[in-house]
């Protein structure tokens, strides 16, 4: 294995979105820094089960949206 190629574990300070605060072993950073999370396992909706639905059809109907009446001539 070669030598000096592998970066520096440090502890860091991570806080969630809530507030909760952990310290964790990691190579983000200087030894002390802290990470604030913007999405986490308390609000992201992999692990809560509550998704928004933003889907307004699909690629085509955007398109044809976008595009009716492009072309036609009267």
């Amino acid at each position: 294995m070669k030598k000096d190629i592998h970066p520096e574990y440090h502890d860091i300070l991570v806080v969630q979105t809530d507030g909760t605060e952990m310290k964790m072993r990691s190579t983000y950073g200087k030894e002390g820094d802290t990470l604030r999370l913007d999405i986490d396992t308390k609000t992201h909706p992999a692990w809560t089960g509550v998704h928004r639905v933003s889907d307004r059809g699909g690629q085509m109907a955007k398109f044809n949206k976008r595009f009716a009446g492009f072309g036609l001539k009267k």
